[in-house]
């Protein structure tokens, strides 16, 4: 078993994948700043977990900009677990994540994204760590030429948020050629056994099937799923539908909605796959490779809540694709992983976890 840093791990994704990985016997070390998340998400994780879990977790409130907090990652032990050793790989997802937001404050996300990335990856070559997990996503596609999206689609973000995205793959695609691993690198660098994933999600959504752990957005949601599912437990009144026009069945956008279920065990198999086999840089795609209308995910959230959710048709928003889905071949080709659970799973997890906690982790019924 192994020792896994989750930076961001409070999160929503974050959450979901501390689960999966106490339960196969890791041991974790949690840095997160609560930005956007709480600490009692990680307390449920390790009741869900059972068993040892506590003695496997320990979680540290920091930001990954600071020396001071990365160093504290690297050198801290579970609260009482069996190693005494360093970290033996990262999972990285703190940051931030809302479009909007990036454009109206694009330093901010320069510096977060990008900043905290390249602080992190000093600190796990001071440390001797060289095998990572990244967090990042299918905004760097923009407007997909074709649909389904291969890896092999060109990167042209159309936000801040994709653009950071897009700065941090390549960053690690640098690092890697440094050590001899990239596309066209003559290895004339240090030899550094660099082992990585870059992982572009499509739209995580749903929660655990428990409906202990699920999103939890701080604010209004920037996202369809949990502003359909704050619509159905009553927090909020309609929801807005940006585009009734798209080349679309029913007019509205298409997009690959995945269970976090799905993503979390996706993260659990690339961190096999780059354990398993010689250094590398790996670039996949996780998706369902199936698109769903918007129209379609509220019909099944309503199906599987028996709640109404009002909404009302807008114009369209500026940015929006058609259509984004994955095409998700190379992952279940190197990673032996695809997605399990369909729409009406992550509807039926997702209002499993809203309904049991309509104000999120700030209180429950």
């Amino acid at each position: 078993m192994a020792k896994v840093l989750i930076t961001g791990g409070a999160g929503f994704i974050g959450t979901h994948t501390a689960c999966v990985l106490l339960e196969a016997g890791h041991e974790l070390v949690v840095l997160d700043n609560f930005a956007n998340s709480s600490p009692e998400a990680l307390r449920r994780v390790v009741d869900l977990a059972g068993g040892d879990a506590d003695r496997r977790l320990r979680l540290l409130e920091g930001d990954i900009r600071s020396p001071q907090a990365l160093e504290e990652a690297f050198t801290s032990q579970p609260s009482s677990g069996p190693s005494d050793g360093g970290i033996d790989a990262v999972i990285h997802f703190a940051g931030l994540k809302a479009v909007a937001q990036s454009v109206h404050q694009p330093l901010l996300y320069w510096d977060v994204n990008v900043g905290g990335s390249r602080a992190l990856l000093a600190a796990m070559a001071a440390h001797g760590c060289h095998t990572l997990v990244f967090s990042s996503s299918a905004t760097v596609y923009g407007f997909p030429e074709r649909v389904p999206i291969p890896e092999t689609a060109a990167i042209r973000p159309i936000n801040p948020y994709g653009h950071t995205k897009a700065a941090v793959e390549r960053m690690l695609a640098d690092l890697a050629a440094s050590a001899g691993l990239g596309e066209g690198a003559e290895g004339t660098g240090p030899a550094l056994p660099w082992r990585i994933a870059a992982l572009r999600y499509f739209n995580p959504v749903g929660a655990h099937p428990s409906g202990r752990i699920g999103e939890n957005p701080l604010g209004p949601p920037d996202n369809l799923f949990p502003y359909v599912s704050q619509v159905a437990v009553g927090r909020r009144e309609q929801l807005r539908i940006f585009g009734g026009d798209w080349p679309s069945g029913d007019g509205t956008g298409i997009r690959d909605y995945i269970h976090v279920m799905d993503l979390a065990e996706g993260h659990k198999a690339a961190l096999e796959a780059l354990w398993r086999d010689p250094p590398q840089l790996l670039t996949l795609n996780l998706g369902s490779g199936r698109g769903h209308s918007v129209l379609e995910v509220v019909r099944a959230f309503e199906a599987a809540s028996g709640r109404p959710v009002p909404f009302e048709l807008v114009g369209r928003r500026a940015g929006d694709a058609a259509q984004s889905v994955a095409d998700p071949s190379e992952a279940e080709r190197r990673l032996g992983w695809r997605a399990q659970r369909d729409l009406d799973a992550m509807c039926r997890d997702g209002w499993a976890w809203q309904s049991a906690n309509p104000h999120g982790y700030g209180g429950e019924l």
